[in-house]
């Protein structure tokens, strides 16, 4: 028997076969599923900070914010309470602030005042000078030669060195690192003259809109203004400056300190100095090369050991800056540690004591920053 197919009858039964084969075999068609990915998590360093986590285009998604991470949006429960309890509890003019750097929240007492800052205003000159090396005005490399003249006062290692040898010469590298780290008045104050004086610094900070941060004139004019004395150069050897801010009458030292602590010509407030820690740590103020060289010189800073750093547990990295001021009749004008906390899974969170003010012993104030630096790690996760 002969049987014809027309071509639609053939076409018909040939995609019917296909599908038929289909339904039978398509379990084996289907891929199996992919194994899950893992994602390595490096441990945080003590010198560099990670600006933020690396982007891997493999990775898997992260989970939604505030799942699994409730203080990224709200600081943790009780955290504000305590802070204001050792705020209320200390005498003198005190100002504490605390922001999550990789978080959505901050918290201060007498976050938005004025006070003295001291040494902290280094940070601001290295700041200034490492955009200035991003823009390439400045190199890291460049030499700076420093006599006699560029003396300053007080804490300043660097002076032995000039008077031994008549003369020093620096890179831009070390002058950083020496005025960070030792707290070095003279090398801050040649890294000033360097970059331009006082008002590259304070261009710096409007340009960079770091709000009510203050930048006085110089160590040398500072601390003589404060003192009640007009500045001369002879006051930089030995304990000239003390002599004769000794021989003023108490009044005339009276008088000069009321006005500064009135109105400190090098005043900061800790909301603002909170707010220019995270945006540094962020890497938002500076190159990304820039950011982590800073953040590893800030991770060498030798003073202060007793401060905020001491008040965290093993396992926590701190990098700070401190300030001091002078002393009249047992008072401090300014006694200050700011710096960046980063807890073992990697948060981090600016913090800020500045005492405008005190008559507390050291002791009393270690104490007090070891507490507030404490009950963050305290809180920590919560």
């Amino acid at each position: 028997m002969k049987v014809q197919f027309s071509g639609r009858s053939l076409l018909g039964m040939t995609i019917g076969s296909v599908l038929l084969a289909g339904c039978v075999s398509s379990t084996a068609l289907v891929p199996p599923p992919r194994q899950q990915q893992q994602t390595a998590h490096g441990e945080a360093g003590a010198v560099t900070v990670p600006i933020g986590p690396p982007v891997r285009p493999s990775a898997a998604p992260p989970p939604p914010r505030g799942t699994l991470d409730p203080g990224f949006r709200r600081p943790p429960p009780g955290l504000d309470d305590r802070i204001a309890s050792l705020w209320r509890a200390f005498p003198g003019k005190t100002g504490i602030a605390i922001q999550r750097v990789d978080g959505e929240w901050a918290l201060a007492q007498r976050g938005g005042d004025l006070f003295p800052q001291q040494s902290v205003s280094k940070l601001w000159v290295a700041l200034t000078v490492l955009d200035a090396v991003d823009a390439g005005r400045i190199s890291l490399d460049q030499m700076v030669r420093i006599g006699p003249e560029d003396l300053t006062l007080f804490h300043q290692p660097l002076a032995a060195r000039v008077r031994a040898e008549g003369a020093v010469t620096m890179s831009v590298r070390d002058l950083i690192e020496t005025a960070i780290t030792h707290s070095d008045n003279t090398a801050n104050d040649s890294l000033l003259r360097t970059v331009g004086g006082p008002k590259a610094v304070r261009a710096f900070i409007a340009d960079k809109g770091l709000g009510a941060i203050r930048f006085g004139p110089g160590e040398r004019l500072l601390q003589s203004a404060t003192a009640g004395l007009n500045w001369q150069q002879s006051y930089s050897v030995g304990r000239n400056f003390q002599a004769a801010r000794s021989a003023l009458p108490a009044a005339t030292r009276r008088t000069a300190m009321d006005n500064y602590l009135a109105d400190p010509i090098d005043g900061a407030s800790p909301a603002a100095i909170a707010s220019a820690l995270t945006r540094l740590a962020r890497g938002t103020l500076l190159s990304p090369a820039s950011t982590e060289y800073l953040l590893g010189v800030m991770s060498r800073t030798r003073s202060g050991p007793k401060r905020l750093k001491a008040g965290l547990p093993d396992g926590w990295q701190f990098l700070h800056k401190t300030g001091t001021g002078q002393d009249l009749n047992g008072m401090t004008a300014g006694y200050n540690d700011i710096g960046i906390a980063t807890a073992p899974d990697g948060t981090r969170y600016a913090i800020v004591v500045m005492l405008g003010n005190t008559t507390a012993s050291i002791p009393a104030r270690m104490a007090l920053m070891q507490a507030v630096s404490g009950a963050v790690a305290e809180f920590h996760g919560r």
